[in-house]
């Protein structure tokens, strides 16, 4: 029988101090999250932040039409719920688990009162949002300007960085739903990583078998985004931690 996940399993957890742990762990609640589960629908009021160990949500923007485009992805490196303490009380996207298993959810009157203690809480939320920010708007960009393909390798790279293992559990249904495209272009996009041997997919399972290749067929939104998670959460293990900014290429503009 698996073991009990632990609030330190969340990374973002893990790096609070001890009293910061002491005051918010007697009112953590581990609560199972299964696939295709809604965490937070559109503007319905929000009670609780959630704190993934092993498992991944993905944020939905919802049409009128029904339709639905994945706009990011949180797993153990942070938390859902960042609209509840910068103000607001509800969201236009959606909370959808894409990747089951199990999280800690914290009550909106703990997060809020230990938030504006600001205090450590408050600057690693803070830090956090900022990567979230960063990922929301790369894929705003990745959606207009590349490929499915592309679309479909950032997407397993970004859902790999939040896993201890190499392998989703997913239909293609709901991967075409996650990416807002067609199910026959996310059929297409899968073969050809298939033919490539970068990944096998066979009855709703993935696994990718040469990370380094997908990471190559990959467009530049991935490298973006890993680039300034690692940057802003220096506390995350096992990742190549940017200690100088000044090494981060840039580009220069001409002058007006």
């Amino acid at each position: 029988m698996p073991a009990k996940p632990e609030p330190q399993h969340n990374h973002l957890l893990a790096a609070l101090s001890p009293d910061v742990q002491s005051r918010l762990f007697p009112y953590l609640e581990l609560v199972p999250l299964p696939l295709r589960a809604l965490l937070y629908e559109s503007r319905r009021p929000m009670r609780h932040v959630y704190f993934p160990t092993d498992s991944i949500v993905s944020l939905q923007y919802m049409m009128e039409n029904g339709a639905s485009t994945a706009i990011s992805v949180v797993g153990n490196e942070g938390l859902l719920g960042i609209t509840l303490f910068l103000g607001g009380e509800s969201t236009p996207s959606r909370s959808m688990v894409q990747s089951a298993g199990f999280a800690y959810r914290l009550p909106r009157l703990q997060v809020k009162q230990e938030f504006n203690r600001h205090g450590q809480l408050l600057m690693l939320m803070l830090r956090y949002t900022q990567a979230l920010i960063t990922q929301i708007s790369q894929t705003a960009v990745c959606n207009r300007q590349h490929s499915i393909d592309q679309q479909l390798c950032r997407w397993l790279l970004l859902s790999m960085d939040r896993l201890s293992h190499n392998h989703l559990t997913m239909t293609q249904d709901f991967i075409s739903n996650m990416l807002g495209v067609r199910r026959e272009s996310v059929t297409q996009a899968a073969l050809n990583l298939q033919q490539r041997g970068v990944i096998s997919y066979s009855r709703g399972l993935i696994k990718v078998l040469d990370r380094p290749k997908l990471e190559t067929l990959s467009c530049e939104c991935y490298s973006v985004v890993k680039k300034e998670t690692d940057l802003l959460l220096d506390y995350l293990p096992q990742r190549h931690v940017i200690t100088n900014p000044d090494t981060i290429p840039t580009a220069t503009l001409p002058t007006l």
